[in-house]
């Protein structure tokens, strides 16, 4: 990033010689106020209609002031509100995904003889539609019928499950519509508003939309009435079980907190075009595992090692072929202070694709939610710890197990901790 410190230490001066102004203002008023009253009270009329005069002035230039001081505080937020996390000392510094360190790798990848792609698979199974979904919805959808239909459902089941059940994670089945201050608070907003999915209620918005024109609203007014009508489709369930803890002043003994869902997420890829459009590598709706830990700063870093072996242990059960990558500061999220990509193998692509991130985010989100904790040995609350990562995406967990479960004949075969969610079932063939 271009150095900020000039730009926002003036524009803080800013704000704050206009509230200064504003408050001198106010309370000139105010000494008037009463001058006025004892001028009166002396018959003294020409000193009372000065004073008089003077005050009409003051109610006019006050909100002049009032308004300097809330465009100060506004632009001000929004150029704070702009600045990513903080990387930690250990994180690699490099530009962009060629300066990330491989951690480690399980597994051999599968060099099968002339490997197909998923949708390759998918779609002489008869089982995977991406026409008629482009029909229903257009471009990077897809139909599921069948086997892989229950594929899908297996996998978000075992995972889930195993999160539950073996990790000690909170099963949660939140919202998949939140408002702005949701968004925000996890950082989706404001530096990725293009990438989110938008819905607002009935005719909500015509009736909003109309009202404004009515009474002349600016634009930048009506962008703020439709802010304040819209919804946020959730890119990650990440959002909704982060923010369960914000405005929150929670006591030591009740963290870590772990959650995880399981929910269908929504991305608009605005900053995608070109990339992945064969396939289900990249959709603008997909089901995912999601997994949260909301700890104290002291823990967050066992914390961060903790969720990285629950997702690593997905692939593992399903015998999945994969490699861990340590973000380097380039190519880190905009909230992240630590990441670890975990990349699986696809035989059909002969490369590894991410499929899920682990990321600490320190107390940057904490921060925008307010979410804060009191310790035992201290009066004043502080902020927690915000942790997040993917346990995994579903749909790109099914491409997986795809390409490296296919069979010459060009069924796909059942990895063993799936078949008790999958019926017993143990091969996915064509469909007569």
């Amino acid at each position: 990033m271009e150095p900020l410190s000039e730009r926002v230490i003036a524009l803080d001066e800013r704000r704050r010689s206009a509230i200064s102004a504003a408050q001198g203002e106010l309370e000139r008023r105010n000494s008037l106020s009463k001058e006025i009253g004892q001028a009166k009270a002396k018959k003294d009329e020409a000193r009372a209609q000065d004073l008089m005069a003077e005050v009409a002035r003051l109610k006019e230039s006050i909100p002049r002031l009032e308004q300097d001081a809330r465009e100060a505080e506004a632009e001000l937020h929004a150029m704070l509100a702009a600045i990513p996390n903080t990387p930690k000392d250990d994180v690699p510094v490099g530009a962009d995904e060629a300066g990330n360190v491989e951690r480690h790798r399980f597994g051999s990848p599968k060099n099968l003889e002339a490997a197909k792609q998923h949708f390759e698979i998918g779609e002489e199974l008869g089982l995977m539609d991406f026409e008629t979904a482009a029909k229903l919805s257009g471009s990077r959808f897809v139909v599921l019928k069948g086997g892989l239909a229950r594929l899908e459902r297996a996998l978000g089941q075992f995972m889930i499950d195993l999160h539950t059940n073996e990790h000690g994670y909170t099963e949660v089945n939140p919202p998949l519509l939140v408002r702005d201050d949701a968004m925000f608070g996890t950082a989706q907003l404001p530096k990725f508003e293009d990438d989110q999915f938008w819905a607002f209620p009935g005719s909500a918005l015509e009736q909003f939309i109309a009202s404004a024109v009515a009474d002349g609203v600016t634009r930048e007014g009506l962008q703020q009435i439709v802010k304040e009508a819209r919804y946020g489709l959730i890119p990650t369930a990440e959002v909704t079980l982060t923010n369960l803890v914000r405005e929150l002043i929670l006591s030591e003994e009740e963290l870590p907190l772990r959650f995880t869902a399981l929910t269908p997420s929504f991305r608009a890829e605005a900053g995608s075009a070109g990339r992945d459009t064969r396939g289900m590598i990249r959709q603008h709706q997909f089901v995912k595992c999601e997994l949260v830990s909301i700890t104290t700063p002291e823990t967050s870093s066992d914390e961060h090692e903790r969720m990285l072996t629950s997702a690593e242990n997905v692939l593992k059960k399903l015998d999945l072929p994969f490699r861990t990558m340590t973000l380097c500061t380039g190519d880190m999220g905009f909230a992240s202070a630590k990441t670890y990509d975990i990349e699986v193998w696809l035989p059909g692509q002969g490369m590894y694709r991410e499929i899920s991130s682990c990321s600490v985010c320190t107390d940057f989100q904490a921060r925008r939610m307010n979410a804060r904790y009191r310790a035992a040995s201290e009066k004043a609350p502080r902020f927690v710890h915000t942790l997040n990562g993917s346990g995994l995406a579903v749909g790109r967990t099914m491409v997986a197990v795809l390409e490296n479960y296919q069979n010459p004949d060009g069924s796909v075969t059942v990895p063993t901790a799936l078949q008790p969610y999958m019926g017993g079932l143990t091969r996915i063939e064509r469909q007569a």
